[in-house]
C-alpha cells in the first residue's frame, strides 16, 4: 500500500502521545468521521473511532456503554449478506445502477467490510461521479483501512466541486489530524464554521479546534520524554 503516513508501529513517542491526549481530552471525538448516506443501519452522523484508521474496526452508533452489546464480526457479515442479497439480485438486471451499487456498498460498510464497500462505491461513482454522499462514504471507508492519502484525494475532489461542503471539510480535517497535519485540520474546521455557522456539529467542531490548538506546535518526529500510550 503506497501510503505516506506512518503506521502505528513506526510512530514516534510524541505522535502516539499527542494522539492519545487528543482522544482523551475530547472523548475520542477527534478522529470521528461523518457518513454521507444513511446506509442500512446508520444515520448521516454515523461515527467511528480514530482507532479504525490504525486497523481497529470503528464503533457503531451509540456510546461506549453499548459497545459490550456490539454484534460479532461473523454476525455483521451475516447481516450484510442478508441485506445485500436482494440488492445483488436486482443488480443482475441493472448492473450499472448507481443507487443500487451504493446501497450494496452501504450494506458492507455497516458490516465493517470496507474493502468490499469501497469496490461498490467506486462502481457507483463511475456511473454518478457527482454524488457527494457516496464519495463521502468511499473516502471514510478508505480512511478506516488506512488509505489516508486516497481518502484525502476523495475529499479534495469533493471540495474542488463544492468548496463549502460541510461534511467534506469536517472529515478532511479529521484525516489531516490523523496524519499529524494539525494546522491543516484546524484550517478546514475554521473554514467550515465560517462557511456554515449553523452546521449541525458546529459546537463539536469548536471543541475540536480548541483542544487541537493546544497541540498545534507538536510536529512528527519531535523528541519527547513522555511515554507513548
Amino acid at each position: 500500500m503506497a501510503e505516506t503516513n506512518a503506521s502505528p508501529q513506526s510512530w514516534t513517542s510524541t505522535q502516539s502521545y499527542t494522539m492519545a491526549v487528543l482522544c482523551l481530552v475530547v472523548g475520542c471525538a477527534v478522529g470521528y468521521l461523518l457518513r454521507g448516506s444513511t446506509g442500512g443501519g446508520s444515520t448521516p452522523a454515523h461515527v467511528a473511532a480514530v482507532g479504525a484508521q490504525q486497523g481497529t474496526p470503528p464503533a457503531s452508533m451509540g456510546g461506549r456503554g453499548q459497545q459490550e452489546h456490539m454484534p460479532s464480526p461473523e454476525q455483521l457479515k451475516a447481516t450484510a449478506a442478508k441485506q445485500a442479497a436482494p440488492l445483488l439480485e436486482r443488480l443482475k438486471s441493472k448492473p450499472n445502477d448507481p443507487a443500487l451499487l451504493a446501497q450494496v456498498g452501504n450494506s458492507y460498510y455497516d458490516a465493517q467490510l470496507f474493502p468490499v464497500a469501497i469496490d461498490y462505491y467506486q462502481k457507483s461513482l463511475a456511473a454518478d461521479p457527482k454524488n457527494s454522499a457516496v464519495r463521502t462514504d468511499l473516502a471514510t471507508a478508505m480512511f478506516y483501512i488506512g488509505q489516508t492519502d486516497q481518502s484525502l484525494a476523495q475529499f479534495d475532489r469533493m471540495l474542488k466541486d463544492d468548496p463549502k461542503n460541510g461534511n467534506a471539510l469536517f472529515n478532511r480535517g479529521v484525516v489531516k489530524q490523523a496524519k499529524m497535519d494539525v494546522k491543516g485540520a484546524i484550517a478546514d474546521w475554521e473554514k467550515l464554521l465560517k462557511e456554515q455557522p449553523n452546521f449541525p456539529q458546529a459546537d463539536q467542531v469548536r471543541m475540536y479546534i480548541a483542544q487541537t490548538q493546544k497541540h498545534a506546535n507538536v510536529r512528527p518526529g519531535q523528541k519527547t520524554d513522555r511515554p507513548a500510550e
